[in-house]
């Protein structure tokens, strides 16, 4: 250390000292220099828990933690966090994984986070979003559903920016929140209001007192376009022309791209908090989906014989794998793809723009095993004891159940390893464990379809279902329901070539990613390869890039992901089942058009 004093001594004589600093943090000569290594901070809120990571400059992840998180569910369809608890959480996340390492080390610090409704008065206080008033309880989160009156209403204006979002205002982004809030909790949230922000863009404040937003946050969930900014005649035609006061001052004025450096770096306040230096570079941030998109999507595949290998990047798709799963891929024009949102101008990659797919609660309908540890789940705090983050709604719902964890208790596995493993079994010998599925027929939108049908009323169907009640039902069940998401997926690979895209790569991560059933079905059903990420964390490694990006140690976020983002694995679809998921994609489209049948007979009058 001493000698690197005695060289910032000597080149503070000739050159600015800050120009020096980023040259070092570019070229990566801190080590060189002071015998130490040197790292970026990620930190990602997601729907239950703050996590954080320790990343290196070549993306490999030192050390990570946990942070649970408590949602309250006071009624039906809602549900809320605490702005306060979420910070505090991430705080000590942070000093977890940074124990041991000296401040200096630390170069930057990035944040992604749900795209939920975080709500503050005038002194940046917490105002509540419910109507027994508990001021902590102050974030609508994202899988809130009270405002789908208010989102069917914006959707029926056929406003310009709609063409945007796929055509229709989905109840999961903000406008309808807020509309919610107006209508429903005027004199007590409303009125107090002064600064709406999406999470991901709380956190960036929180460790910068910037009010710059995203451009991440606001083009995907809040109707923004650049470069033209705010449509004013939007607000107006839903009522909430209040938000047009002192230019947009409370929903944000100044938006930056993922990853640009806010304000002056983390505050001492921050920095005392997160236990940092004053001045770390913090990056505008990221939605968690989108967090983990630049943690694998923008990888070198050098090597791997993939198709789209000596293609550009917007011949992939990143499947991000969590209580949701999301479907993103960008393009260098924009493409207007019907029930899918978007096209976003750098909403995740600077420069390109982003259209996004996705299915609600997938991760309820399967669960993988990191997901099931009580070290990982939510604080839960319901009147209704009830939260889809904790439902298994397929396996655990049938009747074998109990015989299923008993079995998987007695050989030390999880259920799902053993649902696998017990499909395996059941197969002919030399024969895929798919083909059990050709009688058993999954349409999976229990929560509603996102995409491309943007429907939120769809419900979930079976058809084929027996009067047996074994573990090979259960299995069977567990196996047509992976199909169904797996054709989901194809259904919107489906929608988006037809307007454009051309994509020969699924990339993967998030819980689902791993489970092997779950990856090999979406590789055969989609008939496209599916790549691992060597850091199974992709959403950390994501969010510190945008710290690496901040800290100027990589000039573009197309950089940080060509260096940061790594290739685990790659697993190949299976050519012999090319007609079998064929013939099953169109009996999964059948049962989306009967469905429809059923609900316009039930609708005569």
């Amino acid at each position: 250390m001493s000698k690197f004093i005695q060289w910032r001594s000597l080149v503070k004589r000739d050159v600015l000292w800050a120009e020096v600093k980023v040259l070092i943090t570019r070229y990566a000569l801190f080590p060189l220099l002071m015998g130490e290594d040197f790292y970026y901070v990620g930190v990602d809120v997601g729907t239950g828990s703050a996590r954080a990571a320790l990343v290196t400059r070549e993306g490999q992840i030192k050390t990570t933690t946990e942070e649970p998180l408590s949602i309250w569910r006071p009624k039906p369809e809602h549900y809320v966090q605490s702005s306060t608890e979420i910070w505090q959480r991430c705080c000590t996340a942070v000093k977890r994984v940074t124990r041991g390492v000296q401040k200096n080390q630390v170069l930057g610090i990035g944040f992604d986070a749900t795209c939920s409704l975080v709500v503050l008065d005038q002194n940046f206080q917490p105002v509540s979003v419910t109507e027994e008033g508990d001021s902590q309880q102050n974030v609508v989160m994202w899988m809130d559903h009270r405002a789908a009156e208010q989102a069917a209403r914006i959707t029926n204006t056929n406003h310009r920016v709609l063409s945007r979002v796929g055509g229709v205002m989905s109840q999961e982004m903000q406008p309808p929140k807020l509309l919610w809030l107006k209508e429903n909790l005027k004199d007590s949230c409303w009125d107090k209001a002064a600064h709406f922000f999406d999470l991901p863009d709380f956190l960036s404040w929180k460790a910068t007192g910037s009010l710059t937003r995203s451009l991440c946050t606001l083009v995907c969930k809040w109707t923004y376009c650049p470069p033209e900014g705010w449509d004013d005649s939007f607000w107006i035609s839903v009522g909430l022309e209040d938000l047009l006061e002192n230019n947009f001052s409370k929903i944000g004025s100044v938006a930056a791209p993922p990853g640009s450096p806010l304000g002056g770096g983390l505050t001492a306040e921050a920095a005392s908090d997160l236990g940092l230096n004053p001045g770390t570079a913090v990056g505008a941030s990221l939605i968690d989906a989108h967090a983990g998109g630049l943690g694998v999507i923008g990888a070198n595949v050098s090597g791997f014989n993939l198709p789209c290998e000596h293609q550009p990047i917007t011949s992939r798709m990143a499947m991000i794998c969590g209580t949701s799963t999301c479907h993103l891929a960008v393009s260098g024009r924009a493409l207007f793809v019907p029930g899918v949102w978007g096209p976003y101008l750098s909403a995740m990659v600077p420069g390109l723009w982003l259209n996004e797919g996705g299915q609600s609660a997938t991760g309820s309908l399967v669960r993988t095993c990191p997901l099931l540890q009580a070290a990982h789940k939510p604080r839960i705090t319901s009147d209704c004891n009830r939260n889809i983050m904790d439902i298994d709604h397929v396996v655990q719902g049938h009747a074998a159940y109990p015989q299923l964890q008993q079995q998987a208790q007695l050989r030390g596995e999880n259920i799902y390893t053993h649902l696998n493993t017990h499909l395996d079994s059941m197969a002919r010998s030399g024969s895929a464990a798919d083909l059990l599925g050709s009688s058993l027929h999954v349409w999976p939108d229990f929560h509603g379809n996102r995409s491309p049908l943007a429907d939120p009323s769809l419900k979930g169907m079976v058809v084929g279902l027996s009067l047996r009640h074994t573990l090979d039902d259960l299995a069977l069940l567990y196996l047509a329901t992976i199909q169904a998401l797996a054709l989901g997926t194809l259904h919107i690979l489906e929608a988006m070539r037809e307007t454009g895209h051309d994509i020969s790569t699924v990339f993967m991560c998030g819980g689902l990613s791993k489970n092997r059933l779950f990856v090999q079905v979406q590789a055969n059903a989609t008939g496209m390869p599916v790549v691992l990420p060597d850091q199974m964390e992709a959403v950390l490694v994501g969010a510190a890039v945008l710290g690496a990006c901040a800290s100027r140690g990589y000039g573009t976020i197309q950089e940080a992901m060509a260096r940061m983002a790594k290739v685990g694995r790659v697993v190949q679809p299976d050519p012999s089942l090319k007609s079998f998921y064929e013939r099953k994609y169109k009996v999964f489209l059948q049962l989306f058009s009967h469905q429809r049948e059923y609900q316009a007979l039930m609708d005569q009058s």
